[in-house]
């Protein structure tokens, strides 16, 4: 299974909309401010991250219980930063929307930028079918507000091409998340 290239993820973006809206090549700086990098790498896709965030407060005092999470705990934002409180998290989405082939699956990590100040990116693989919004998880694991840039590199997706195609998608299961566009909670 080997990992794709620049080459392959242009013309896969390009031919089979995979990724939505879609930069061929690195991108780091707009208006000439440098922003942190997204766009096409060498084996890679980096993803932006948009204005709608979901910030974590724990005001009602609740378990957080993925079972049965409580809406409450998060407070809507719309902004082009999105201050982190200390030692909390904020869910954002994508500003890229993609549809993963049935012979690839991703997997992201976070850029060293956000890592190197003590800011945590998780988000799960993207599995084959699967297509959406990616719902990226902040986390601040500093004891200082941490701040999050909107429309500018967060996190890398790596995409891995299988010699064959699975026998069951995402789409095929009926994922519980297929077809999410913005953040998106936690669903059972």
């Amino acid at each position: 299974m080997p990992v794709k290239s620049d080459r392959w993820i242009r013309r896969m973006a390009l031919e089979h909309r995979m990724i939505e809206p879609f930069e061929a090549s690195q991108v780091k700086a707009v208006g000439g401010k440098s922003v942190v990098s997204y766009g096409t790498s060498s084996y890679g896709y980096d993803i932006r991250c948009s204005t709608e965030f979901r910030i974590f407060t724990n005001i009602n005092s609740t378990i957080v219980d993925p079972k049965a999470f409580d809406e409450k705990n998060f407070v809507a934002y719309q902004g082009e930063v999105c201050i982190i409180p200390p030692n909390s998290f904020a869910l954002a989405r994508t500003v890229e929307y993609f549809r993963i082939p049935r012979n690839v699956l991703t997997i992201c990590l976070g850029k060293s930028t956000y890592a190197r100040c003590g800011i945590i990116v998780n988000v799960t693989p993207l599995e084959p079918e699967w297509e959406g919004h990616v719902t990226l998880e902040f986390s601040n694991t500093t004891p200082l507000p941490a701040k999050i840039y909107a429309n500018e590199g967060v996190a890398q997706v790596i995409f891995i091409e299988s010699d064959e195609v699975c026998e069951t998608s995402y789409r095929d299961r009926g994922g519980k998340y297929q077809g999410q566009k913005g953040v998106t909670l936690p669903r059972i």
